[in-house]
């Protein structure tokens, strides 16, 4: 197989060595969406050389959803594709056809990972389920994504984050108090299996260089969100009671929520009394810290009625900018509450480098992979691909 590419157009790489831990290994991407091809990217970041199987003629139904778009004609492409696919080179192969399935069978044969996240058996019809592919290459990873997991009553059902938030307890948890349930605003569920899968992947790696075999993983979004609960599923589990929306108020932690200001609103994130002692002093209202009714977090929780009212009171006495201020000076958690086009131009964000942009017109900028290594981000050496744009390199898919 060749595996030779050309490494421009690039990625501009910040200063010092652009870290590949994962240099030499292969992964074959046939996922789709967000959550399979956000953990195909993470590892393309760490250097693995990522090819992305698509359909002939559509691809990844993700190119088309736009607008925003990134090109021109027909070589546009979606900004939601180009979020979750820097570093993967692109083939298009129908893999319902007996050619398909042989070239994908090639593939396989030199892979160390494979990342797929189709409806449960469906790849089975094909050849190319994990016990298939692992019989041709015993050294194979084979990652499964899918919204409920490889058995159970609902594993039958598509995954999408939207329904998974809902079905597994997050929008139960998520908006005003009394309201319509929310979603979160990105696709969470679907980012965190990315995530999860991808320390598994890493893990299966890992335990491969001592035994010489492969793993089957099997990630379900359902189970990722379930896991996502966190303290608000051990809540329910050891409290035996069910959290309900709070809007952006905290089951555990009081002050912990947003406030409003004279000019607008901010977060206030007090997480233990000796910030609350000084967030008390900064407002002019140290005797309140040492009430025994608001001393301690469990006391503030329980009191959480009368004390959330009384900081209103003294937070509307200052605009944002200056509490923001006041509360830094005081080590008080504090912040603004940004919009995107904010956060983009923040100098914060250029200070750590998280924005990607190249000299080169044809590679779109991006966020940066939000790990460093010795003090460089990881970065994927190309941008995402046009579909089918490598098909002459890779032998047997021409």
């Amino acid at each position: 197989m060749d595996h030779s590419h050309a490494r421009a157009p690039g990625i501009a790489s910040g200063a010092g060595e652009t870290p590949h831990p994962l240099a030499g290994v292969r992964v074959l991407d046939l996922s789709r969406v967000l959550a399979g091809p956000w953990a195909g990217q993470l590892l393309a970041d760490y250097g693995a050389d990522v090819l992305k199987v698509e359909r002939p003629g559509a691809g990844d139904d993700t190119r088309t959803w736009g607008p925003p778009w990134w090109g021109e004609g027909e070589k546009r492409v979606a900004a939601y594709f180009i979020c979750a696919n820097r570093g993967k080179r692109s083939v298009a192969i129908d893999i319902a056809s007996p050619e398909g399935i042989q070239q994908v069978q090639a593939l396989v044969r030199d892979a160390d990972v494979l990342i797929e996240n189709y409806k449960v058996g469906q790849l089975a019809r094909y050849g190319l389920d994990a016990a298939s592919l692992r019989a041709i290459n015993p050294r194979l990873i084979y990652c499964s994504i899918t919204g409920y997991g490889q058995n159970g009553p609902l594993s039958h059902k598509a995954g999408y984050d939207f329904a998974i938030q809902a079905e597994a307890g997050l929008m139960s948890i998520t908006g005003e108090k009394g309201a319509e349930p929310q979603k979160v605003g990105v696709a969470v569920t679907d980012l965190m299996t990315g995530v999860y899968a991808t320390t598994a992947i890493l893990a299966a790696l890992y335990e491969r260089q001592q035994t010489g075999r492969g793993r089957t993983i099997d990630a379900a979004l359902f189970d990722v969100q379930v896991a996502m609960l966190a303290n608000q599923g051990s809540n329910q589990l050891i409290g035996n009671t069910t959290p309900t929306r709070m809007g952006n108020a905290h089951p555990n932690i009081v002050p912990y929520q947003v406030f409003p200001t004279r000019d607008g609103h901010m977060v206030l994130a007090v997480g233990n009394d000796g910030q609350f002692a000084r967030f008390c002093e900064a407002a002019g209202q140290g005797l309140v810290s040492g009430d025994a009714r608001y001393s301690t977090n469990p006391a503030r929780v329980e009191n959480r009625q009368s004390l959330v009212p009384m900081i209103t009171g003294w937070t509307l006495q200052r605009g944002t900018s200056e509490w923001v201020r006041v509360l830094d000076s005081s080590g008080v958690p504090c912040s603004p509450i940004l919009d995107i086009t904010q956060v983009m131009a923040h100098p914060h964000v250029a200070a750590r480098g998280m924005k990607l942009d190249s000299s080169d017109q044809s590679v779109p900028p991006m966020v940066a992979n939000p790990m460093l290594m010795d003090g460089v981000r990881p970065k994927a050496d190309l941008p995402p691909p046009e579909l089918g744009a490598h098909q002459a390199t890779w032998t047997g898919v021409a």
